[in-house]
């Protein structure tokens, strides 16, 4: 493991790689890498890099306000093609979120166990990708086809210099936003029994949805433990971050089982709801 690149700057490789599978192929490899040298007890350096503000994508696809993306009804096959394409492009911006706040943030000093634990959830949103973009070939569709949200990586963005704002905002919001919509997707391909592509895209979303549950776990670890750090109370500190970063309200419906298995109780979010 002497020749392994510092992790800092194999964020930054995923980072700048623009084609989806091979974004995907190289975090799973890096990710290997870093778990068997931690695995094996040597000293996995992080070092430094230069992450771009954005990352690099692919030429497909469009990338369309919010309000100009087409909508179309989930009980049609082609609505279930969105449906799972939306999914898609989440988890791509997933792969270089949780690489970036690894580039990012290389100067605040962090326990070895936080790198630990965005390189597994990097690894397991490039898993999701894949099995999205398998299941859309499977429906004689593609990742690029269909026009995609243009504002994911706004909070990446508006979040650059602030680690407490990405974990507040990343996974204790937009990915916790997921455990609450993810079950009625799940369900709107099972009721979908006349689809031969429909079992595969469930089996899909159990796997996204029973992971995801982790990711912002990892968020509300962190977070509360750079509270702890700086003396915060971590409720006012999260909400103070939010509506700081976060444009808009929290959407009800809560997952509050899911939620509070991943370290969200409901005086953290409730009072930011719609």
């Amino acid at each position: 493991m002497t020749d392994m690149l510092p992790l800092a700057q194999m964020a930054e490789a995923v980072l700048t790689t623009a084609d989806a599978r091979e974004k995907t192929a190289l975090s799973r490899r890096f990710a290997a890498q870093w778990q068997a040298a931690r695995a094996a007890g040597e000293t996995s350096p992080v070092g430094h890099a230069s992450p771009p503000l954005r990352p690099s994508r692919p030429a497909k696809p469009d990338l369309l306000d919010p309000r100009d993306v087409p909508r179309r009804r989930p009980g049609t096959p082609e609505g279930r093609k969105a449906l799972l394409h939306a999914v898609a492009h989440i988890e791509l911006n997933a792969v270089d979120l949780h690489w970036d706040i690894i580039a990012r943030f290389t100067d605040t000093p962090m326990p070895a166990g936080f790198y630990d634990d965005w390189v597994k959830a990097a690894d397991e949103e490039s898993k999701h990708f894949n099995l999205m973009a398998d299941c859309l070939e499977a429906m004689g569709s593609a990742y690029g086809a269909l026009a995609a949200h243009a504002n994911m990586w706004r909070a990446a963005e508006d979040t650059a210099h602030d680690l407490m704002g990405r974990l507040a905002v990343v996974p204790m919001v937009l990915e916790a936003r997921g455990l609450d919509v993810t079950p009625g997707m799940i369900d709107i391909f099972r009721r979908a029994k006349d689809d031969p592509t429909a079992a595969g895209a469930v089996a899909a979303l159990e796997v996204i949805y029973s992971e995801e549950v982790h990711h912002v776990a990892y968020g509300s670890k962190w977070f509360h433990f750079l509270c702890g750090r700086h003396e915060l109370d971590p409720k006012e500190a999260f909400h103070g971050l939010v509506r700081r970063y976060f444009h808009g309200a929290l959407k009800p419906p809560f997952n509050e089982e899911k939620r509070a298995e991943a370290g969200l109780p409901p005086d953290f979010y409730w009072p930011l709801a719609d």
